[in-house]
Parts: structure tokens; sequence; C-alpha cells
């Protein structure tokens, strides 16, 4: 392995005080910005919106798309592409999840409005003077057939035009997507004569995409992914606290918890001081950043026990300080490029990884540093505070055997390891 430290001999856990310092002055400036700002901004995943369905004729671009509701003011909506031919498929079908604004049908309405007013910038009909007919309802079709009654059905026209607008918006809908590219393709209909087609060639001009489907998701539902995002974190704690209780012993759970819980509440700090939303995306960094500080913890933990069996007339300290700078190389190494990489996606990954990269570039600063910063002091203060309470545990001499030079075994921890 690539060392950058040839026999790092540093005293780290004489360093402890400043780390919990550091922490508590980070914690404090977070969580004081979180208490006294509003709390923290949450995406529009967590506070509801208005979801849209919208169909395109060819593949659009995104890019494009995020830019015309910028313009409408709805720069952080969310655009999800919908695909049903697997990764390598191209999707004429997206979702764009708009921040909720009023309530019922007007946030609905409102909603509809400025999506089909930022597409229309890009990808509207081309002869403004007739209705896109991909835009086309029941009612307003029946009407115009109704108008120019191209079936010559004169008086006794009943609802024959309601029914023959029904088929066509339901082919159009059904059959071809919602998105009709040739009035021709309408002939297809039962009862769509050439004079049909005609009249609705000379009413009707032809967008390249249709609302589908329009959605409101509540605050309601918003509030119980913030509730399961909260719950899946805990519980990834929980599991953790046990697997490391049970592999080595209950205080390295705790303080290895503790650690990783530091580093998330560090983090959410971070967001709100620098006021980035937190969105499902970000949930998904936080739990990779609590499995990423868990695996440099244990490292150093499962050092700490090998040493702790080869150097047992040292200190509980030296044994934490020793094994801390013999992993110190491979904590640079595996952190260091990690963090070069989080950090051109926060640079160049555009604005909606920007949140989801920078959880990850404050994490794994933050959770590298806790791993010998909070984690391992953690476990040399309850050490030192068990042998002042007169529990000398560990691999200390034989009863009976006392050390050369008649001095007292240093307080250690129990073994650490089950094998």
């Amino acid at each position: 392995m690539i060392e950058f430290f040839k026999e790092p001999n540093i005293d780290w856990m004489g360093k402890a005080k400043y780390f919990y310092a550091l922490s508590g002055i980070l914690l404090l400036a977070g969580w004081t910005s979180v208490f006294f700002n509003h709390g923290l901004r949450y995406g529009i995943d967590f506070k509801g919106g208005t979801n849209v369905d919208v169909r395109f004729a060819q593949p659009p671009n995104i890019d494009e798309i995020r830019k015309g509701l910028t313009v409408q003011g709805l720069g952080n909506s969310e655009i999800q592409s919908v695909s049903s031919g697997g990764l390598a498929s191209k999707s004429n079908e997206v979702l764009i999840f708009v921040e909720q604004k009023g309530q019922g049908d007007e946030a609905e309405d409102t909603a509809r409005a400025q999506v089909i007013t930022a597409l229309n910038s890009i990808y509207g009909v081309k002869d403004s003077s007739r209705p896109d007919f991909n835009a086309a309802t029941p009612s307003s079709l029946a009407a115009l057939l109704n108008a120019n009654d191209p079936l010559h059905l004169s008086i006794n026209v009943g609802d024959r035009y309601q029914q023959l607008a029904k088929k066509i918006l339901a082919y159009r809908d059904d059959t071809k997507g919602g998105v009709v590219t040739n009035i021709d393709e309408l002939s297809a209909v039962e009862g769509v004569t050439p004079p049909v087609l005609s009249t609705l060639k000379s009413n009707y001009a032809l967008g390249s995409f249709a609302i589908r489907h329009v959605e409101i998701v509540g605050p309601k539902v918003g509030g119980e992914l913030r509730r399961q995002a909260i719950y899946v974190t805990l519980y990834a704690l929980a599991g953790m606290l046990v697997y490391i209780a049970f592999r080595f012993e209950w205080v390295y759970g705790a303080a290895a918890v503790l650690a990783v819980f530091h580093d998330v509440l560090i983090t959410l700090g971070f967001f709100s001081l620098l006021k980035f939303e937190i969105s499902l995306t970000v949930i998904a960094a936080l739990l990779t950043l609590v499995g990423y500080s868990m695996n440099d913890t244990i490292v150093i933990f499962d050092r700490i026990r090998e040493n702790n069996r080869l150097l047992r007339r040292e200190s509980f300290a030296d044994v934490v300080n020793k094994s801390i700078n013999q992993t110190l190389s491979r904590t640079i190494l595996t952190s260091g490029l990690t963090f070069l990489t989080v950090l051109v996606l926060f640079l160049m990954g555009g604005q909606v990884l920007r949140a989801f990269s920078f959880a990850l570039v404050v994490g794994i600063v933050v959770g590298t540093y806790s791993s010998f910063g909070i984690a391992a002091p953690l476990v040399v203060a309850w050490n030192r505070w068990r042998g002042q309470q007169g529990a000398v545990a560990g691999p200390g001499p034989a009863a009976g055997n006392k050390p050369r030079g008649g001095e007292a075994a240093p307080a250690r921890l129990a073994p650490v390891g089950r094998r």
C-alpha cells in the first residue's frame, strides 16, 4: 500500500479536546441557523406540489425544459424522464414536479398553466393563430365539428359530433400516446371522413407535446416522506450499533454511532447555513455518508483490536494513537480520492446534482475527521472513566503476577475481538 507518512507519531488523543471544540463550534453554528433561520429548507419532495405528466412527439432536451421553467419562476422544479424501454432508451415522456402554490384546483390549474407556458416557449405550435389539436378537449372539438358540420348533418346533428370527438381524442390519447404528429393519422378512426380531416387541418395546428395528467401531491404526503427518511436513517444507525457491539464491544458501537450521528448533524447544519434544499437525493447522500464514515471508523477500531493484543504494556491511549497513525496513509488515500471525485461532481455536475454532491463533499470531510477525532477519543474517554471507577479489565497480567518494577498495570478495555 502507498504510504504518505513514514511511521507518523502524532498524539491524537492528546488533541481530543480540540476535536471536541471544533465539533462543538460546527454544531452550534449549524443548528443555531436551523433554529433561528426558519429551520431546514425542504425540497418539493417533502413540501408537496403538483405532478405534471407531459408527453412529447420526440425525446425532449431536459436542459431546455429546465431553462424554460426557470423563466417562469419554476427553476427548482424536478424533471424526471419516464422510460419503459430500459436505461438505453430515450423517453418521450417526462414528469415535472412543481412546488405547490395554493390549494386544490387552484394549485393544479396554476401549475398546469405555468408548465404549458414554459413548454410553449420551446416546443409550442408554430402557427399561434390556431389552437393546438394535442391540447383539445372533447367539448371544444365537438363544438368545432358542430360549427363546421363536415358531415352535412344539418339540423339533425344530435350527439353525433360529440361521439365522433370522443373517438378521435380516444385514438389520440390511447393509440398515439397523447401526441398526434400528423392529422392524416386520424383517418384510422371510424367515422373520420376526408371532409372531417380537412376541417381539422384547417382549424388546428399540431404542437409537439401534450399534458397527459396533472396530480396534486399534498403536504401530508411530504410530511410522511420526512418521517420515513428519519426512520430509515435511525434504522441504519441501529443496525450498525448492533453489528459493531457484536463484532467489538458495545462501547465501540456506541462511539461509532455517536460519531456518525455527529456527521449527519453537522452536514444538515451546513445545509441550513448555505441554504441548500433537502430532497430525496440528499437523503440518499446522507445514507451513503453514514456507511462511508462507519467504514472508516471500523478500520481504525479493527487496528485497535489487533494492537490491543500485541502492545499489552502500553496505555490504551497510546495503543489508539499508534493504531490511527498506522492507518493514516490508508485514510488519506481513500478519503482523499473520494473527496476529489465528489468535489468535481459538485463543481461541474450542474444544478440537479448540486445538493447531492454538496452533502457528500461535507460528509466525507467530516466523516473522515470524526473517525479519529470523535469515535476513538470517546472510547478512550470511556476507558479512562472506567479505570477511575476501579474497573480494571482487559489483557493485564494474571493474578499474582505484578508487572516488573512494581508498577500497576494500566487500565485497559477487555479484548475487543470475538474470533
